[in-house]
């Protein structure tokens, strides 16, 4: 890595990119903004370029490229634009990019992530998906590559820091029992079973604690999202499902805990602000100033405690059942979800209906060997088919 590390932003515009570039912002002495994306919100893109200048933007087509080229050209900006998924993958491997922030949501984030960890980049990962649905093939290009992988999920970034610097050796030889993924249980832990069918979108994505995307927004709501970060822990620490529990802690002060064989248990604890990880991976193995306030414990007073509700959320008994299959099992959950959540968005469907929808294609469509990233994006659209069908079938009986 050069002096002045050179950072590119996958997904820019979203919350978590915001808040890389808020701790980049901090620090101009050791970092350098070198790329950004945003598919979605070019207004806010442009934005982001006028101000950190970057070498590389990267948009969604052709047209919204040449429009942001033409706005920056005339503010007077170098700036190069490129689009879509080559455009993504280049600047993600591109030789002068040191550390790449990969926090577009969803699948769309796998190629330009795995990309970036084939030319053998500081991976700062927000993408919990590129894991999900290839976390051999991802997990083997890293150590093919050398690639520095560091957990941004506030639960991952926690483990990470709990754990011994040798975890690599698996848990059990450095003496670890399991792993605690904490969950804030989001905004539906006390509705009444219920209610929860005529929930809104509006409802979903309020969260108690955080701020975060609409998508991201509702998988905290159906517990999809913890479901995903169970998967994504054992593929980053080598656990296999049943080390890793979930605890609903609806303060989101303890971020997660690992428990040890001799009765310690360690845990990362914070206040709720994303910017404490992301500065955590940025600087790591140092530490710097990430612009959050210290935790006040007085102020906290009480910690709580309780296990998930599983009826409440089916997500995390199918992302477990996920987990343990395996193969293209885990590709299928999250592409499954991923329009479940899409048509609860759109309100084509309930908020109860997202689990059903998930649980009807890991029903109906077989459980493959995964073995290339052909293999998984098969699984990917294969999964997203059968969604269709269900929706389509569900709107034929006006559901």
């Amino acid at each position: 890595m050069s002096p002045l590390q050179r950072v590119t932003v996958l997904g820019a515009t979203g919350s978590i990119g915001r808040s890389t570039l808020d701790v980049l912002a901090r620090h101009p002495q050791r970092y350098q903004v070198f790329a950004l994306s945003g598919f979605t919100r070019l207004a806010e893109l442009e934005a982001l370029c006028l101000l950190h200048r970057p070498s590389y933007a990267v948009t969604a087509d052709s047209a919204s490229a040449r429009h942001l080229q033409g706005a920056l050209h005339s503010a007077g900006l170098t700036t190069r634009v490129l689009f879509g998924s080559d455009g993504l993958c280049e600047v993600a491997a591109h030789p002068q990019t040191d550390t790449v922030m990969a926090a577009i949501v969803g699948a769309a984030g796998l190629a330009p992530t795995l990309a970036a960890v084939t030319a053998g980049k500081r991976i700062l990962l927000a993408n919990k998906e590129a894991l999900v649905m290839s976390g051999a093939l991802f997990m083997q290009a890293v150590r093919k590559s050398g690639s520095v992988l560091l957990p941004i999920d506030s639960e991952h970034n926690a483990i990470f820091q709990c754990l011994p610097g040798d975890y690599s050796r698996g848990l059990g030889p450095v003496g670890v029992r399991r792993i605690l993924l904490t969950a804030s249980g989001g905004p539906f832990r006390e509705t009444p079973l219920a209610e929860l069918s005529a929930v809104t979108p509006g409802q979903a994505c309020a969260h108690p604690n955080w701020s975060m995307g609409r998508k991201i927004s509702v998988d905290s709501a159906s517990m999809m999202n913890k479901g995903l970060e169970l998967i994504e822990a054992c593929w980053l620490f080598d656990a296999r499902p049943s080390q890793v529990e979930v605890v609903i802690h609806p303060q989101s002060v303890i971020h997660s805990l690992v428990d040890y064989v001799d009765g310690s248990v360690l845990a990362q604890l914070g206040n709720p602000d994303m910017r404490t990880p992301i500065a955590h991976a940025l600087a790591w193995p140092e530490r710097i100033d990430s612009g959050v306030a210290a935790l006040d414990l007085f102020k906290v007073a009480r910690l709580d405690f309780q296990p998930p509700d599983e009826q409440r959320f089916p997500c995390l008994s199918l992302s477990r059942q996920a987990a343990e299959a395996g193969n293209s099992a885990p590709a299928m959950l999250n592409a499954a979800n991923e329009v479940a959540v899409e048509a609860f968005l759109a309100q084509r469907i309930r908020f109860t209906d997202i689990p059903l929808l998930i649980a009807d294609v890991l029903n109906r469509e077989q459980t493959l060997k995964v073995e290339s990233l052909d293999d998984v994006m098969a699984a990917d659209q294969r999964a997203r088919a059968a969604a269709g069908l269900w929706l389509n079938r569900y709107a034929d009986q006006g559901m």
